[in-house]
């Protein structure tokens, strides 16, 4: 099964493995890798190479990950592309109120490069935080722009945060982190550095 390439689709398959978008993307998975932990949840999980990659590298912490996707033909392609018997992929919408019901609550929720693509950002982290357990954790990026209120230059995003309103969007939660990408590098801030990505994480 191929898959349209809409311009921000990572699809490693069919990428040079030097692409830079590709490691940019496997560079926050692997990040991810040390907080997660139980109930996995991976949304907007794309081709769900990326939830393959948790499975597999955290097979022994935990009990399961469900990547979800709203593109059923994306579920499609990573159902019959990365297997594992601790993973599932699901077709299914986050903005649905009904989701949580679907598919209950977590221990970890992994959401890279989602919320620019959400009209209402506060509904859409009023969804995540019902959807994790007490002390469960989020690791949430997003790239950086204007703010909500600006137009930004890619077509797929409805705006990009500023870096203040992307540490403003965690104020519910207990303990949070807050780190900065360049490539694939993800660390604290340094001053004179360019960081066009936050990756934060957050504790319920």
């Amino acid at each position: 099964m191929m898959l349209e390439d809409t311009g921000e689709r990572v699809i490693p398959k069919e990428m040079d493995p030097t692409n830079s978008l590709l490691l940019e993307h496997i560079a926050r998975y692997t990040f991810s890798t040390p907080y997660v932990k139980g109930r996995v949840l991976d949304l907007a999980c794309g081709t769900g190479y990326g939830s393959a990659m948790v499975a597999k590298e955290k097979k022994k912490d935990i009990e399961e990950i469900i990547g979800i996707d709203i593109c059923s033909e994306t579920i499609k392609y990573a159902i019959q592309n990365y297997y594992h018997p601790l993973l599932t992929f699901k077709q299914g919408n986050v903005m649905n109120p009904s989701l949580k019901n679907e598919i209950g609550v977590f221990d970890t929720i992994l959401c890279f490069e989602t919320i620019e693509h959400v009209k209402d950002d506060r509904a859409f982290m009023e969804r995540m935080y019902e959807l994790l357990k007490p002390d469960g954790t989020l690791i949430l990026s997003t790239p950086f722009g204007k703010g909500r209120d600006y137009p930004c230059g890619s077509p797929f995003h409805y705006f990009q945060l500023s870096k203040k309103e992307f540490q403003e969007l965690f104020t519910s939660f207990s303990e949070v982190e807050i780190f900065y990408q360049r490539g694939v590098t993800i660390e604290p801030p340094r001053e004179d550095v360019y960081y066009p990505l936050g990756v934060a994480v957050c504790r319920k």
